[in-house]
């Protein structure tokens, strides 16, 4: 198996950083009200995670280690502000729905964690992928969330209306209760599945 078709697949699947390793928390509950939220954040937290991964691997033998933790928070800042400065100037509607999420990437454990724990160990490529994986896997969950949220909490995704003009949106899944028990469930089911698949085994 490839290094891409690998990075990808564990990051998607094996690794998610939401439904696997559940890291994180703190962005996924509060902008998966919507869709278009979901997209957003994942779009940004991929571009910071390419771009950090990247720039860590290629310094991970300059970079003292007594110091590479505060080293890799200012490679994630750099691009966090440069992510932050483009959603102000091209979707600013975005960027105040996203609101203090933006600047928080900075200490985003999926960033970080990956900085850590792969990038400064691998080579660019290497690194490349896993940060693309991570972050469509981030992105893909998200998406996943937002969707439910959306339609259950407003009958439409996307500003399309989905559900029939009788329902009655079930205002808490655009609350932060409808994010727990929506991510909770999603758990259970991901849990359930990997027993059936461990006992069929």
């Amino acid at each position: 198996m490839s290094v891409m078709s690998e990075r990808l697949k564990a990051g998607v699947f094996k690794e998610n950083p939401i439904f696997v390793q559940v890291i994180g928390m703190c962005p996924t509950l509060a902008v998966s009200t919507s869709v278009k939220n979901g997209i957003g954040m994942g779009i940004a937290a991929t571009v910071v995670l390419i771009g950090s991964n990247i720039a860590i691997s290629l310094l991970r033998k300059v970079i003292p280690d007594e110091i590479r933790i505060p080293a890799y928070i200012t490679i994630i800042a750099a691009f966090v502000t440069v992510i932050q400065f483009l959603l102000a100037g091209y979707a600013p509607e975005l960027n105040k729905a996203l609101g203090i999420f933006i600047p928080l990437i900075v200490v985003n454990c999926i960033i970080l964690g990956r900085a850590e724990a792969y990038a400064n160990k691998h080579t660019v490529i290497e690194s490349f992928w896993d940060a693309v994986g991570m972050g469509l896997g981030f992105t893909l969950a998200l998406v996943i969330l937002g969707s439910i949220r959306e339609i259950l909490g407003t009958g439409k995704i996307l500003g399309y209306q989905i559900m029939p003009g009788s329902y009655q949106p079930a205002l808490i899944m655009i609350l932060a209760p409808g994010a727990f028990f929506t991510l909770g469930i999603i758990m259970a089911l991901i849990a359930k599945n990997n027993l059936k698949k461990a006992k069929n085994n």
